[in-house]
């Protein structure tokens, strides 16, 4: 059975095929053969699969079957002939999420579901601006620009207008715009407040030029294909009216990971039969750092007088005490709908929650218990390393797993991103200790020549590897040579021998003499006299923290080593062991990277005030960013299926600098019956609250958060 879609004539055309079971005309209820497919559900999700006419929001907490029931309510609607597949709008997150819809979709009806609008935000937006592309100023064959092609973009228009570019880069203004694109504010709605004084208050200008010259070159990025959207609906009634006509059944997966321009687009379309069916969980909303609104989810009730609230609160993950510790912490939250997972399955360890010292026993705590799980079996099966996750709140926090676990011989990966030391400011930071340590480490001098940028451009890099193999040289020797000749222009020639002056005065003060600072103080100079701290501090982009307090690591890691070149011997080896294609490896990964995952074992560290609940989104978003925080707490908590395991250090290095820690307040917040405190370290004590409190006394700060 095959839809042959007719995209550029008339994309709502589709040639019936004679053998479509779902493809019929409409029938009726009563008219449908019985779906064995909804016996397998619980009554709640049966609900919300049956629920057709009308808005519907199914809040499905961590583990109730989410995906089951948004495929088996687009099986359903089909079967029973409610819409044919065309009809049907169906929105996903992950072209991932998206195949795997489809597939499961099409088993579930006995065929292809292929003419079914299903994909995520951007592919279905794509689809209709090229079928109505001039309207706004394009052609149909218009390119989509990926980020790099925008950055290049924007940072010609920033030299056409003169604006430093070191001031103000281009990535950080370009993020920026797309951020205003999510809020689906075009040039002319970008208040002054918005605005403020970024590029030298030029930067709403500088969009415009942008969106004029995208134009120009028949092109669009990302965020202008819901954007373009949401003007051709507004300019064009007729064509909303279009797809509002031809949508008569819409359904949304993650409805609470909306933007703006995303929730504007689904409730436009919505209008007119108002039967659209959101999937979601507002107890996980975790990223308003790129523009999630959970504020969507929240007010749906409003959007759609008269919608149906479905609750998922059945778990088929977690086990009792794992499920009530999140759920009572959850609760705390004042943003939600409310809701409270439960599970008919027994039994099950209570939420250890385990106080150390500092990171380093953290880490030796973590890597004895997993030593522990390897030697135990479960279900008459060795415990596999696969099924157990250390979820960190901060990356930096992963580099004394990294060390202890190297140390054991522990195998080990790091989802979502690269280990420790492959991340990007580690490799230049330590590009530069190479180069002090051996001037003729071409790789580690070409790599930071120009970082940060310093007006030496590839040209310049050319000339140097020219010079180096005539001499039979090295890059950094040819460089020395080269700035006492008049080959380079005066001012590379300046930039150059500025930085060869800046390696050998570091190169003096390397250790080796008696005068030598020690090599962790020395890797702090070299990025502050280098420019490179400079850099990250200047950078919005919402990276750019998490890299600075990753080279505070590094300062920290270095601090542990006798010498320079003991140090960067020991990274040498980390960086060899790799990790083997299908092996069996504990995983550590971010907390956000972590949603939608599942484990038999989760370790949870770092539980300390200012490191989770993280100070910075608190100072910047006040209580919306503590009440995601939680979010956060709630999504690592329901991770794990078996057993979760909860960790705080008294003393932490921050910022290079040992700090006592005070217990996050998430601690205090977990219902004692759900919890487990060490023995030895603390114990419950007050009528509500639990106090974590170590054996010798509270001078370390310790106690109810």
């Amino acid at each position: 059975m095959v839809y042959s879609v007719a995209l550029m004539s008339d994309p709502f055309h589709i040639e019936e095929p004679q053998d479509a079971a779902v493809s019929g005309p409409v029938s009726t209820v009563g008219e449908a053969p019985p779906a064995p497919y909804l016996t397998a559900l619980n009554n709640p999700q049966r609900e919300a699969v049956e629920t057709l006419d009308g808005p519907v929001l199914v809040l499905a907490g961590a583990g109730t079957g989410k995906t089951r029931v948004l495929t088996t309510r687009l099986a359903h609607l089909l079967r029973l002939g409610k819409a044919r597949p065309y009809q049907v709008l169906s929105v996903t997150f992950t072209n991932r999420a998206a195949r795997e819809m489809r597939r499961r979709v099409g088993g579930l009806i006995g065929g292809p579901a292929e003419a079914i609008w299903l994909g995520t935000f951007h592919a279905l937006g794509a689809r209709i601006v090229r079928r109505h592309a001039e309207l706004v100023g394009l052609k149909t064959n218009y390119t989509i620009l990926d980020s790099d092609d925008q950055v290049r973009l924007l940072k010609q228009l920033l030299e056409a207008e003169n604006i430093d570019d070191k001031r103000w880069p281009a990535r950080v203004l370009m993020g920026v715009i797309q951020r205003w694109k999510d809020r689906a504010l075009t040039p002319d709605k970008v208040s002054a407040a918005d605005a403020g004084d970024l590029a030298g208050g030029r930067l709403v200008r500088l969009y415009q030029d942008y969106q004029d010259r995208l134009k120009t070159l028949n092109a669009a990025d990302f965020g202008d294909l819901l954007l373009h959207n949401l003007t051709i609906f507004a300019e064009h009634p007729e064509v909303l009216e279009e797809y509002q006509d031809h949508f008569q059944y819409i359904l949304v997966d993650e409805y609470q990971d909306t933007n703006v321009a995303q929730y504007l687009w689904l409730r436009l379309l919505a209008q007119k039969h108002q039967n659209i069916a959101c999937v979601g969980d507002d107890d996980q909303s975790i990223y308003a750092w790129r523009g999630a609104e959970v504020g969507n989810i929240l007010r749906f009730e409003e959007d759609f007088p008269g919608a149906k609230i479905v609750r998922l609160e059945q778990n088929y993950r977690s086990t009792g005490p794992i499920l009530g510790a999140a759920s009572g912490l959850i609760a705390r939250n004042e943003g939600r709908l409310g809701k409270t997972l439960w599970t008919e399955a027994g039994g099950g360890e209570k939420v250890r929650v385990r106080g150390v010292w500092d990171g380093e026993e953290e880490a030796r705590t973590v890597s004895d218990r997993i030593e522990d799980i390897q030697r135990s079996r479960r279900d008459g099966q060795p415990a596999a390393l696969n099924d157990i996750a250390i979820l960190v709140r901060a990356s930096f926090q992963t580099r004394e797993f990294e060390e202890r676990f190297l140390t054991l011989g522990l195998p080990y990966r790091v989802v979502g991103g690269p280990r420790f030391y492959e991340r990007l400011e580690l490799r230049d930071a330590l590009a530069y200790l190479r180069v002090i340590h051996q001037p003729d480490d071409d790789l580690a001098f070409e790599r930071i020549i120009n970082r940060p940028k310093r007006g030496i451009g590839d040209a310049t890099v050319q000339t140097l590897h020219m010079a180096a193999r005539a001499a039979g040289s090295t890059l950094y020797r040819a460089a020395a040579d080269l700035v006492t000749t008049d080959e380079l222009r005066p001012n590379i020639r300046s930039s150059l021998g500025a930085l060869i002056a800046d390696f050998e005065r570091w190169r003096a003060l390397s250790g080796d003499s008696r005068e030598g600072l020690p090599h962790s103080e020395l890797a702090e100079m070299v990025l502050d006299e280098s420019g490179y701290t400079e850099m990250l501090m200047n950078d919005k982009a919402p990276e750019a923290p998490g890299r600075l307090e990753n080279l505070k690591e590094l300062i920290v890691a270095m601090e542990e080593f006798e010498n320079l070149a003991g140090f960067l011997e020991h990274v040498s080896l980390v960086m060899e062991n790799t990790e083997a294609a299908g092996s069996d490896l504990v995983n550590i990964m971010t907390l956000h990277s972590a949603k939608g995952l599942e484990f038999d074992t989760v370790f949870l560290p770092g539980w300390e005030e200012g490191l989770f609940p993280h100070q910075r989104n608190m100072d910047e978003n006040g209580l919306a960013g503590l009440e995601e925080e939680r979010r956060l707490a709630y999504v690592g908590l329901t991770r794990a299926k078996r057993d979760a395991t909860v960790l705080f250090a008294a003393n932490r290095r921050i910022h290079g600098q040992w700090q006592s820690a005070t217990p996050s307040r998430f601690i205090d917040e977990l219902p004692r019956e759900f919890v487990d405190v060490d023995s030895e370290l603390g114990v419950y004590s007050g009528a509500d609250n639990m106090d974590v409190s170590f054996g010798y006394g509270r001078s370390l700060g310790y106690g109810s958060g």
